[in-house]
């Protein structure tokens, strides 16, 4: 089996955990490509471990069967993107604190293999969003897993988005900003300006303002498979969007185009675990 391994750098307290791992694929027989940033890091601490590794790449110009997240739900939001269309199945492993997207502690990463072979993992398919218009970055990229922001550039001023879904005009939002939210993403920002939490499988996004100055503006659940159009304005010169946090400036007028994405992230969790499970634990629903 290929794996693929992709981690955060602040791995310290994990290092002689993920040596067992590597040690544990290279007595199977099994290879590893691991991003570049990774293997730097482990290579001034666990060098004799690394042995397994046959390739290093910080691009998505590699091929695997499975791909490991080390770290918290910012390094799955990377390796979502790291493996990009390729529809691998990808396994958080956390190391962070809260870890909505994590199958694994840290303290399990060495039964990982045994646990696939046991099949005690299963797949759930997450959609992404994908924006359609404008060109944005290279380092920005095209696709989110969580959301997608479009925020004021100055703290003063208050942007007027119109939005459209499909060829019908909705509304035109005053807010310090609106998030266009997956599933998967309605536990993160969207859960921290008053967003609804959605079960992460369903087809549906999320139309959330933040700081909305109508109390009448409320979070709206959509069609996810109907693309959505925001034409922002503001006294300022530009407004910023945000996918999962890699950011960039357009000008105010710039129509912003999203879709969702021809494909899917494939997420591992352990086959007995519900989402249910995720908000009684992340969320501490039910206690006193």
């Amino acid at each position: 089996m290929r794996i693929a391994i992709y981690g955060s750098r602040r791995q310290y307290h994990a290092f002689d955990t993920v040596s067992e791992f590597l040690q544990i694929l290279s007595g199977r027989g099994d290879s590893v490509v691991m991003h570049c940033k990774l293997y730097n890091h482990l290579l001034e601490s666990i060098p004799e471990a690394l042995s397994v590794v046959d390739t290093v790449t910080d691009t998505p110009d590699f091929s695997a069967d499975l791909a490991v997240s080390l770290g918290g739900d910012g390094t799955f939001l990377r390796t979502a993107l790291w493996v990009g269309d390729k529809e691998i199945p990808i396994v958080g492993v956390n190391t962070g604190h809260l870890g909505y997207l994590s199958a694994l502690s840290i303290g399990q990463l060495p039964q990982l293999m045994q646990l696939i072979a046991d099949d005690s993992l299963r797949i759930e398919r997450r959609s992404l969003l994908e924006v359609v218009e404008p060109v944005l970055p290279r380092e920005v990229g095209v696709y989110a897993l969580n959301e997608v922001a479009i925020t004021k550039e100055e703290s003063a001023s208050m942007i007027e988005a119109r939005v459209s879904i499909g060829n019908m005009p909705l509304a035109e939002y005053r807010a310090d900003g609106l998030i266009l939210s997956t599933p998967t993403g309605s536990t993160a920002y969207n859960l921290s300006v008053g967003g609804p939490i959605v079960q992460p499988t369903l087809d549906v996004c999320v139309i959330s303002p933040v700081a909305a100055h109508s109390l009448s503006m409320r979070p709206l659940v959509i069609d996810g498979s109907v693309p959505v159009t925001i034409v922002p304005e503001s006294r300022a010169r530009h407004v910023r969007i945000a996918l999962d946090g890699r950011s960039a400036l357009l000008d105010v007028g710039t129509p912003v185009v999203l879709a969702c994405a021809p494909f899917k992230v494939l997420v591992m969790q352990a086959a007995g675990h519900t989402f249910a499970d995720v908000i009684r634990q992340k969320l501490h629903w039910g206690e006193s």
